[in-house]
């Protein structure tokens, strides 16, 4: 099977991480696999079997999904580069890729990587919803959430889980610090309620002095901001801004809690890295995702949506309660089968050999 799979390009994020993973996975099954972008950047170690295209050069108009739908187009024209089937990622990148396969007769599925309802209205959107997802094949949702307002907008809809990217941990009694963590891209702060998680931060420390919040995550304009928040709440000296990393699998290892602020999220991967490494998890039951990873007070504690004062009140309670975390750990390592590697691969994999070969697959 020979399979592109085209995002805007491989710089830091959810949704690149996933394309990476499934890319990664596809080669390592013997099919033919390309990643297609139209932006610099590369963050994510790739099976060397993966063949990189990199439509990158500057274009009259410079507008990525105008640029994109040039490019591959021309691409696509020799048949010698056409695939079996594009999987495409984030939605914008559909105007890029739908119209090219529908021409050459290309199988695709577009995948959307948020919730419909934290994302940002526009005519652009509007369209390529409405007009423009009648034409793939298949278009895969993170969660059950956005099932019902997808189903009338395109001809197969179904949920794809993010996969864990981290090996389960095997030694869950091992020491660790007196740590909350939380990863995300500070530039995004808002999204990631990292402005409101300072001030939560704060209350929990006025009895918890010998604990401490690690942010992990780039962006030095939400650096700068964060960083005044924190000045102004006098817990500087308790917050570490450890920028962006590639060693996350080993800080969750070491640190108790994890803590998911968002304001809205699809399917957060991190919070499922997390309970891979042993983490206690907490988060907001935001729309949408973590109710899909968390069962309230089995492997992870779920805290009605922004309400600062029962975020505040759990996380003093995970903190004094280590039997609790305890119990957390031991049972989020046994709730994660459906977001491993081999089970959304083999997913993604029932779903290709069903559009290329239907009555194979059935």
């Amino acid at each position: 099977m020979k399979i592109d799979f085209v995002i805007g390009r491989l710089k830091a994020g959810g949704a690149e991480r996933v394309v990476s993973l499934l890319a990664n996975y596809f080669a390592s099954k013997g099919h033919t696999v390309r990643i297609i972008t139209f932006i610099a950047g590369d963050d994510y170690e790739l099976d060397p079997r993966i063949e990189r295209v990199k439509l990158h050069k500057k274009f009259i108009v410079n507008f990525v999904v105008i640029r994109g739908f040039i490019f591959l187009l021309s691409y696509y024209f020799k048949k010698k580069n056409r695939p079996d089937i594009i999987s495409s990622h984030i939605d914008f990148v559909g105007y890029a890729t739908i119209l090219p396969s529908k021409l050459y007769n290309i199988k695709i599925v577009v995948s959307e990587h948020f919730n419909h309802m934290n994302q940002e209205a526009s005519i652009l959107r509007s369209f390529l919803w409405r007009v423009l997802y009648r034409l793939p094949d298949a278009v895969t949702v993170l969660t059950k959430f956005d099932i019902p307002f997808f189903t009338n907008k395109t001809k197969r809809v179904l949920v794809m889980e993010n996969p864990c990217s981290f090996e389960p941990i095997n030694d869950l009694n091992g020491k660790r610090e007196k740590t909350i963590l939380t990863v995300g891209n500070l530039d995004r702060y808002h999204h990631k309620g990292f402005d409101n998680l300072l001030k939560i931060a704060a209350k929990v420390f006025e009895n918890h002095s010998d604990w401490q919040l690690k942010i992990v995550g780039g962006g030095d304009d939400g650096l700068k901001i964060l960083k005044e928040i924190a000045t102004e709440l006098k817990i500087e000296k308790q917050i570490e801004f450890l920028g962006y990393r590639n060693d996350i699998k080993e800080l969750m290892s070491q640190a108790e809690i994890y803590v998911l602020s968002s304001r809205h999220e699809g399917l957060p991967m991190v919070l499922i890295e997390a309970m891979s490494q042993g983490m206690a998890c907490i988060s907001y039951d935001c729309v949408s995702g973590p109710s899909d990873i968390i069962n309230d007070g089995t492997n992870g504690i779920l805290v009605a949506d922004q309400n600062k004062e029962a975020m505040i009140n759990r996380l003093n309670e995970l903190i004094e309660n280590e039997d609790l975390r305890q119990s957390l750990r031991n049972n989020s390592l046994k709730s994660l089968d459906k977001f491993t590697m081999e089970n959304v691969g083999n997913k993604w994999m029932r779903l290709f050999n069903d559009l290329l070969d239907p009555k194979k697959a059935s």
